[in-house]
């Protein structure tokens, strides 16, 4: 493949995605209460995290995933296949590889269902974006 084919700002807006799908996926407007519950966290246990580290090697990660799946796209993609190939990626590589080892660390359903479906929404959203953005 030619990367020079690629999109980059398109990948670099995919990415930045994933961080605005977190944002509210795991709020307290949806899932951030549960989230908490089923990892046994408390507002406590948050406050000392290194969040630049964290956000920081977050977003090289999530630069990671888009450049893969902008790869996986090819050069013709569109929304069809962008939607399409994001949800094959983020249920069938993400979402299946989180539940196996899930089941080995013997996590709760409810938290697979928060943190796959977050994976899953967010690998559909980045394949929209990297197949309508020529």
């Amino acid at each position: 493949m030619d990367l020079s084919t690629l999109n980059f700002y398109a990948i670099f807006v995919a990415a930045l995605s994933t961080f605005l799908i977190g944002g509210l996926w795991y709020s307290p407007m949806l899932f951030s209460k549960s989230w908490m519950e089923e990892n046994g966290f408390s507002e406590e246990d948050l406050k000392g995290a290194n969040m630049p580290k964290i956000f920081g090697t977050s977003f090289v990660l999530a630069l990671v995933m888009a450049f893969n799946l902008a790869a996986f796209l090819g050069e013709t993609s569109d929304l069809a296949w962008g939607i399409t190939a994001g949800a094959l990626a983020g249920i069938g590589w993400v979402a299946a590889s989180i539940g196996v080892t899930y089941l080995f660390e013997r996590k709760s359903m409810k938290l697979f269902l928060i943190n796959a479906g977050y994976h899953v929404i967010a690998f559909i959203i980045m394949g929209a974006i990297i197949g309508v953005w020529k």
